[in-house]
């Protein structure tokens, strides 16, 4: 089949690579311009970009999706465009260019957690599993009927990083057997149960504030789930303390925010429910640090409280 390829993150490049590996023809990359990146604002590609230079495949990277992109995607003649991760919804007359369809490959197990971050609130809300669907796009988003679905558990240890790691390498064994069925016309489509439907909203800086008010399980999950961006962050003497690594701990309530103990490594500071105990952490304008740095340069105190 020919295919047209939409995706910008590094969720894609699984993807893409069996694609670029298959006996299918990529005719085409479509991502995001380049943007400036860095403290010298340089111009930076997408890795998806790269990589499809690397292989000799023509890129395309339209600011917006106007008649000109429409004029452009539709001279290539594709049977069938493939989007993950690609950052932009695609309307009625992109989704009538392919003699196919077009399919999205969405790191959730639809119709739960439809939206741009479902791996991050996945993790935070506690998830004990979650999954890769493909489905054939509608005009609505994330909404459209499945064609396969896969699940994957949710490790204690997995962070935002991990889990989506894990993620693309299932969507990209998924994709292809997706690709044979289709081409096989060998598939059903099954509509997403609407009873079901929960969201995973684009995250906010403010996502990232820890309330102590707050199970210790709950911070937790924050802080694996927001481990890209923005993280989990309280304050310390009115600075921003951003948390990288943090676990739970037994001990038993206190005040919530206030730090009970101090170890070369952990700090533990009392929740809702038990304690959390932080392995690495970053000060406003600082570098991230384990404990034991942390606490050779600054004098924080059993007793006092975060937040």
């Amino acid at each position: 089949m020919n295919i047209i390829f939409f995706g910008s993150s590094e969720f894609s490049l699984p993807s893409l690579r069996a694609i670029s590996e298959s006996k299918h023809n990529l005719l085409l990359v479509v991502t995001h311009p380049d943007r400036k990146k860095g403290r010298h604002l340089l111009f930076s590609s997408s890795s998806v970009k790269s990589f499809a230079k690397e292989r000799e495949t023509e890129v395309f990277q339209p600011e917006i999706l106007d008649e000109y992109a429409i004029k452009y995607l539709e001279e290539k003649n594709p049977e069938l465009f493939i989007v993950s991760a690609f950052g932009k919804i695609l309307n009625k007359k992109i989704l009538e260019i392919p003699k196919r369809f077009c399919i999205n490959i969405h790191p959730s197990l639809l119709p739960k957690y439809r939206g741009a971050a479902p791996i991050n609130w996945a993790i935070i809300n506690g998830e004990k599993k979650t999954g890769v669907t493909i489905i054939k796009m509608n005009e609505r988003m994330d909404a459209g009927d499945i064609i396969l679905q896969e699940p994957l558990g949710i490790e204690l240890s997995d962070t935002a990083i991990t889990l989506e790691d894990k993620l693309s390498n299932l969507a990209a064994e998924l994709l292809v057997k997706v690709l044979d069925l289709i081409e096989n016309d060998d598939f059903l489509l099954t509509p997403q149960d609407e009873s079901q439907i929960s969201f995973a909203p684009k995250l906010r800086k403010s996502d990232g504030l820890i309330n102590w008010n707050q199970s210790a399980e709950d911070i937790c999950n924050r802080v694996r789930g927001l481990i890209l961006w923005p993280g989990a962050f309280t304050y310390w003497r009115e600075k921003l303390l951003k948390i990288w690594i943090s676990c739970i701990e037994p001990d038993k309530f206190d005040e919530p925010g206030k730090i009970i103990k101090i170890s070369k490594e952990k700090i533990i500071v009392s929740c809702r429910k038990r304690s959390l105990g932080i392995k690495e952490l970053q000060l406003e304008s600082g570098k991230r640090l384990t404990v034991g740095q942390f606490i050779a340069g600054h004098k924080m105190m059993i007793g006092e409280k975060l937040g």
